[in-house]
């Protein structure tokens, strides 16, 4: 099972399938991986979310689900984090 929300992992690769259907893939290459250098030096992101966050951007995206990432931030002046567990 994976560890965060106890799925099989045949659960989590058929969840991972439909959400391919739905979802546009951004690929990480040298544009994206510049960005994300740049992003992580702008917002003290550590690697990993700057990867994330970047991709959204080139992708358009203008909101970026995240239980990570602090609610409400946003990045770019495009892009807005937020959090689906967040409570007011």
């Amino acid at each position: 099972m994976t560890k965060k929300h106890k799925f099989l992992l045949s659960e989590a690769h058929e969840i991972s399938e439909s959400l391919l259907d739905l979802c546009e893939v951004v690929a990480v290459d040298e544009s994206t991986l510049r960005k994300a250098i740049d992003l992580a030096r702008r917002y003290s992101l550590s690697h990993w979310d700057s990867l994330i966050v970047a991709a959204a951007l080139i992708a358009n995206c203008e909101i970026l689900y995240s239980e990570d990432m602090q609610h409400g931030q946003i990045f770019d002046n495009q892009l807005t984090v937020v959090n689906p567990f967040y409570k007011t």
